[in-house]
């Protein structure tokens, strides 16, 4: 990508040589913009390009820059320390212990480097290698590469302001081992063995010459400022490379203008009314139980305790052994010993239940999704009976509302699995199954092959069922949101 050929917008004073100025990243603003639906309006979110992510880091470290006149290479190693925390990142700063600082973020201070510390864009990235070197060769010229143990002109040699030298073809091999083969970036550090100071952009910029591994370095940085920064999350659709930015965080729903719908918080599909805690709770559940689930498909096992093959031909899942030397009474499921299993089988049909409604809805929302080109030839049929664009949008519309209620319903499975029976969980059910009743009619009626004798009726049914739909999925998420601001659920943590 060209427009990430150079890394950060900043100049000196002193003369700098054409290397230096392919460091400087001068991206181009893409014109993406945001879109949200009714539902993400109260969480404003902006969606950014891989060029807007670039800019965004860029003026980060300018706005430091600003107060703390640093190098920007440096600055961008120090937001990386503090996640890109940008007011704690100050806040140490001025607290009047910097060399606490900069030894934690594993950087040379600046006042040991006998700098003068400039104006933040006057500041060459590239100094710190040139005044290196200008010491290697004050002292003789020649010094021993510490990496392949050559001695070589001082010309060839530089390095941090660590002091430690090396020649150039080493740094190279070595920054290109780090960025290519370990997937490296902002945690790259001196190669001496002892040193652990890091090595900055400029340096990185300046040293590797392959255009494919400054390329990769640079989308390792851009990675990694995403990545720790709190206040933005990678759009988790595959292939979007997109980012978005919010300006707090919160388990809210934001839309990527890929289309894809996710909460900030987890990054999971937007999972409305379960909270995270519990959903992350039950995906391990679930990851967990998935042998269990699978053991109650099977049809033959060995007993536990003589091993002779048992069938089984009935639902019971308590055994007793027909091995007349034997006769072990054990569970079906696990293999255990009956006599306590059998709390442990009802809540592992429990469990069951609501994994299976759970999968359920996840399965045909898949179905519904495909709906929609299903859903297009419809439209196109009903055209053709005298009926305008603007009259048959209702069905798209009616597949918006069956796939939303379909994603929600899927999700109220996780939410009930954890409740405790209350009056509340009581209303909550009863919604729920409201609910499902309603999304299940609207789904048939989706499902039918329109005829011009029925164009009227179907319209008129498809019409009143997604808005009773719509209307009862509201119903059902604001009970349980009240519920969670009046604190009305109770929760079976234990399971």
């Amino acid at each position: 990508m060209d427009s990430e050929e150079e890394m950060y917008d900043e100049s000196e004073e002193e003369e700098v040589s054409d290397d230096d100025h392919n460091m400087v990243m001068e991206p181009e603003v893409s014109s993406t913009t945001a879109t949200y639906d009714s539902q993400d309006e109260t969480y404003p979110h902006e969606v950014l390009s891989p060029e807007m992510i670039v800019q965004h880091m860029i003026d980060c470290i300018k706005d430091v820059n600003t107060i703390v006149e640093l190098p920007a290479t440096i600055t961008r190693i120090l937001l990386n320390h503090f996640k890109w925390d940008k007011e704690k990142l100050i806040e140490k700063y001025y607290d009047g212990d910097q060399e606490k600082l900069f030894a934690e973020a594993h950087i040379i201070s600046p006042s040991r480097r006998g700098q003068a510390s400039g104006s933040s864009n006057q500041v060459s990235v590239s100094s710190t290698t040139r005044s290196t070197r200008s010491r290697a060769a004050a002292t003789g010229r020649s010094a021993d590469c510490e990496i392949c143990f050559s001695t070589l002109p001082t010309t060839v040699m530089t390095g941090l302001e660590c002091g430690h030298l090396f020649c150039e073809q080493c740094w190279s091999m070595y920054l290109t081992s780090k960025i290519l083969h370990e997937g490296i970036s902002e945690t790259i550090s001196c190669p001496a063995h002892v040193c652990g100071i890091l090595v900055d952009d400029a340096t990185v910029m300046r040293l590797v010459r392959d255009q494919r591994v400054r390329l990769k370095y640079q989308h390792l940085i851009t990675n990694s400022f995403v990545e720790c920064n709190r206040l933005l999350r990678w759009c988790p659709a595959a292939d979007c490379g997109r980012a978005i930015r919010v300006n707090y965080v919160d388990s809210k729903p934001v839309t990527c203008t890929c289309g894809h719908r996710f909460c900030f918080s987890c990054a999971e599909s937007w999972h409305d009314p379960v909270k995270c805690f519990w959903l992350k709770k039950w995906v391990k559940k679930c990851d967990d139980d998935s042998e269990t689930s699978n053991w109650i498909a099977a049809n033959t096992k060995e007993c536990p305790k003589c091993q002779v093959t048992i069938e089984k031909d009935g639902g019971c899942n308590h055994m007793i052994c027909r091995n007349q030397s034997c006769k072990a009474d054990f569970c079906w499921v696990c293999l255990g010993p009956w006599e306590p299993h059998g709390s442990s089988w009802a809540a592992l049909q429990r469990y069951l239940h609501y994994c299976n409604r759970y999968m359920n809805h996840m399965q045909s929302l898949k179905f519904e999704h495909k709906l929609y080109a299903k859903i297009k030839a419809k439209m196109e049929e009903m055209q053709k009976h005298n009926m305008s664009w603007i009259e048959v949008q209702f069905l798209k519309k009616a597949v918006d509302v069956l796939c939303q209620c379909r994603q929600t319903l899927m999700f109220t499975y996780v939410f009930a699995f954890y409740l405790k029976k209350n009056n509340q969980s009581i209303i909550f059910e009863d919604n729920q199954r409201d609910l499902e009743q309603a999304t299940e009619q609207l789904s048939e009626y989706l499902e039918r092959d329109i005829t011009s004798d029925i164009l009227i009726d179907i319209k008129q049914k498809v019409q009143d069922k997604f808005r009773y739909c719509d209307t009862r999925r509201s119903v059902l998420l604001a009970h349980v949101h009240e519920g969670y601001e009046k604190e009305l659920w109770e929760y079976q943590g234990s399971l």
